[in-house]
C-alpha cells in the first residue's frame, strides 16, 4: 500500500511540475528568495559596518553561487538548486519506505545538502589552483616592481608568463591603468576585489601605500612569503587531516553496518531496532549525530587559511 501511495505522489508531483511549467531557474529564484530574503537599507548598512551578520547558510549559499559564476559555471548552481529539491523528496520517500517517520527531516536535510557539497568541492579545487598561481604571480611581479619601480610596467612585462585565472585578472588591471584611467590607486583597488584572499588583499593595500611612499616596497616580499608559509603548512597537515577523515568515515560505516549485522546475529534485536518506536527513535538520533558530526568534520579538517 505504501508503494502505491508513493507512486501516486510521484505522478501527482510530475503532473504539477508540467502543468505549472516549473523550471530549474524558477526553483532557483524561489529558493534564493527564501534563503536570502530582501534586506532593508538599514540591514545592509549594519552588515557593512559589522554590527549585524547575515545568516551562515545565506553566506555559504551566496559564496557558492558567486564562486560558480566567477568560474563560468553559473549554470551548475541552478542545477544544484533543482537537484536539491528533488533529493529532498527522494530522502523523504526513502524514510517512508523504511517506515520511520523520524528519519524524514534528517534524510531531507542530508539529501538536500549533497548537490551543494559537490559544488563546494569543485570550488575548493578552483580556489586551490588560484592560490598556487597567485604565489607565483605575486612573487614575479613583486620582484620586477622592486627592480623597476614601475608597477604598471611590472605587470605588463610579466603577464604573458602567468597562467589563468591570474593572467586575465592582471590583464584587467593593465587595461584599467593604461586605457580607462590614469589613477593607479583606483586600478589597484579594483584589482583587490578580484580575489577573495586576505594575503592578496594585504599585498594590494601595500601596493597602494607604495604609490605614496616608495620605501615600503621592501615590505612586499614578506607578504608574498606568507603564501609560501601557508602552502607548506597545508602540505604538512594534508596527510594528518586525511587520516582523520578516513577514520571518521570508517566509524560511520561501522555504525551503519551494525544494522544488517544485527539481522544476521539476532533477528529479534533487528526487529526491535527497525519496527518498534524506541528503535526508530534510536535510528533517527544516530542519523542526526552522523549528519552533525560530518559537517563538523568537514569544517575542522579543511585547509587552513591566513586571516588578518
Amino acid at each position: 500500500m505504501i508503494v502505491f501511495y508513493l507512486l501516486s505522489f510521484l505522478l501527482l508531483a510530475a503532473g504539477t511540475v508540467i502543468l505549472l511549467g516549473i523550471t530549474p531557474e524558477t526553483v532557483t529564484d524561489d529558493m534564493m528568495r527564501f534563503i536570502s530574503p530582501k534586506q532593508t537599507l538599514r540591514d545592509k548598512a549594519q552588515i557593512a559596518k559589522g554590527r549585524k551578520k547575515s545568516r551562515r547558510i545565506t553566506r555559504e549559499i551566496l559564496h557558492i553561487k558567486e564562486a560558480l559564476e566567477v568560474t563560468g559555471k553559473g549554470r551548475q548552481f541552478t542545477i544544484a538548486c533543482a537537484a536539491s529539491v528533488v533529493l529532498v523528496v527522494a530522502g523523504c520517500i526513502i524514510a517512508v519506505l523504511l517506515n520511520n517517520w523520524f528519519l524524514i527531516p534528517v534524510f531531507a536535510v542530508a539529501f538536500a545538502m549533497l548537490p551543494f557539497l559537490f559544488a563546494k568541492s569543485t570550488i575548493s579545487a578552483y580556489e586551490k589552483h588560484i592560490r598556487e598561481e597567485m604565489e607565483t604571480a605575486l612573487s614575479i611581479i613583486t620582484t620586477s616592481y622592486i627592480r623597476s619601480d614601475d608597477i604598471v610596467g611590472a605587470f605588463s612585462e610579466n603577464v604573458t608568463y602567468l597562467k589563468p585565472p591570474m593572467r586575465e585578472i592582471f590583464q584587467g588591471f593593465i587595461g584599467d591603468a593604461t586605457m580607462i584611467s590614469s589613477d593607479v590607486k583606483e586600478a589597484i583597488r579594483n584589482l583587490k576585489e578580484k580575489v577573495d584572499n586576505d594575503i592578496y588583499r594585504e599585498w594590494c593595500d601595500t601596493l597602494i601605500a607604495c604609490q605614496d611612499d616608495r620605501t615600503l616596497k621592501d615590505t612586499l616580499l614578506p607578504i608574498v612569503s606568507k603564501l609560501t608559509d601557508v602552502r607548506i603548512v597545508n602540505n604538512e597537515l594534508k596527510t594528518m587531516l586525511g587520516e582523520v577523515r578516513k577514520e571518521y568515515w570508517m566509524m560511520v560505516v561501522l555504525v551503519i553496518a551494525n544494522i544488517p549485522l544485527l539481522y544476521v546475529l539476532n533477528k529479534d534485536w533487528y526487529h526491535a531496532l527497525m519496527f518498534t518506536l524506541p528503535g526508530k527513535i534510536v535510528l533517527a538520533v544516530c542519523a542526526v549525530v552522523i549528519l552533525v558530526t560530518a559537517l563538523l568534520m568537514m569544517k575542522y579538517t579543511r585547509p587552513i587559511e591566513y586571516k588578518r
